[in-house]
């Protein structure tokens, strides 16, 4: 059959998202980790149920969960979309203004608030493929918030066409729309058997028509070295300076290899992320990565190692190594279901 036209609703749906402060928060006693990601989860359950889905909600983590029924006359397996409302911690997103960019003709995009944030051509070669089209930005203060406010427009926009065109066929849909997943806690309350899909697709991807089949493994090593801070002027064979011992630790890492800043395609890597403390204790973040669980348990017994030889060199320390798992490559599962790959090729063809 031939495909209605579609009147799009994607970038309003996106210029109105950006407007909610969803940053999420590293360090956090509550779920999801700011609160205010569930304003903008009211906001998306008053959409979905005024497109019809009477049976949309959130619940008390803050997961936005939905169903449109199957329009057809035979049993299908149903299907999932996935998208995340929190944007990074790392940059702010709040009093976020966005900026369309009209049929972008080449070049450097000037952010407009503060002309030192340059999105430049030569950095960014995607921009080369979208001469033409108009580009969303920020301002340059903020984060535009696109990652995954663009994945919640992107469904959205799908579920109101399939709505006002039911002559469309389809299975059931199950959508949803999750906190903290900056962070790596996407998934911590999310109820697989509740939401209801046989096979699920995240859309949070990057160029049109990509499909990522794949991921890394990953964990989270924190490492806190403990030192003994005495009074500077009486310091003399009594301070060990934990900033000094840690100092020395991350020196330790390869300069070559094993970071993201010098490897490509499926290495993995051992990255200090985040610092902090002073001269009794500090403490900082590796961000482990590797394709296989194999990998990752190597990198982390390398940083062990590393750390371990730096601590026996410094008698006075002492050393807390722990390892939280984050998340495993997605391959070990879709190796299990390998038609959903085909399924996807397939869209992308047919789009």
């Amino acid at each position: 059959m031939n495909t209605p036209d579609i009147e799009h609703t994607c970038v309003e749906r996106l210029m109105k998202y950006t407007t909610y402060d969803t940053q999420s928060a590293e360090v956090s006693e509550t779920y999801p980790s700011t609160l205010k990601q569930k304003e903008l989860g009211k906001v998306l359950v008053k959409e979905l149920q005024e497109m019809g889905l009477k049976n949309a909600k959130m619940d008390e983590h803050g997961y936005v969960t939905a169903v449109l029924e199957s329009n057809m006359d035979k049993k299908v397996p149903a299907i999932g979309l996935i998208a995340h409302m929190d944007t990074s911690p790392d940059v702010s997103g709040e009093n976020v203004k966005a900026v369309i960019h009209e049929k972008y003709q080449g070049g450097d995009i000037v952010l407009s608030e503060d002309p030192s944030q340059i999105i430049r051509s030569e950095d960014t070669p995607d921009l080369q493929q979208q001469i033409g089209n108009d580009i969303i930005t920020s301002d340059g203060t903020t984060l535009l918030g696109a990652d995954n406010k663009a994945g919640i427009a992107e469904i959205f926009d799908a579920v109101h066409h399939l709505i006002t065109h039911p002559e469309i066929k389809h299975g059931k849909i199950c959508i949803a729309v999750t906190p903290d997943e900056e962070i790596g806690g996407g998934t911590t309350h999310f109820d697989v058997k509740a939401f209801g899909a046989d096979y699920a697709y995240t859309i949070d991807g990057e160029g049109v028509g990509g499909v990522e089949d794949e991921t890394f493994c990953a964990d989270t090593v924190t490492i806190t070295v403990t030192g003994r801070n005495v009074h500077p002027g009486y310091a003399k064979g009594k301070m060990v300076n934990a900033i000094k011992v840690m100092s020395e630790l991350v020196d330790a890492l390869p300069k070559d290899r094993l970071s993201p800043e010098t490897t490509e395609d499926r290495e993995g890597y051992v990255h200090p992320n985040s610092i902090e403390g002073g001269v009794e204790k500090v403490k900082v973040k590796f961000l482990i990565r590797d394709f296989t669980v194999e990998g990752l348990k190597k990198h982390e017994k390398y940083l062990e190692d590393i750390a371990r030889k730096v601590i026996d060199k410094h008698p006075k320390t002492e050393l807390d190594f722990k390892v939280t798992e984050s998340y495993r490559n997605m391959k070990y599962k879709i190796n299990e279901a390998p038609k959903v790959m085909d399924y996807a090729f397939e869209a992308i063809e047919r789009s």
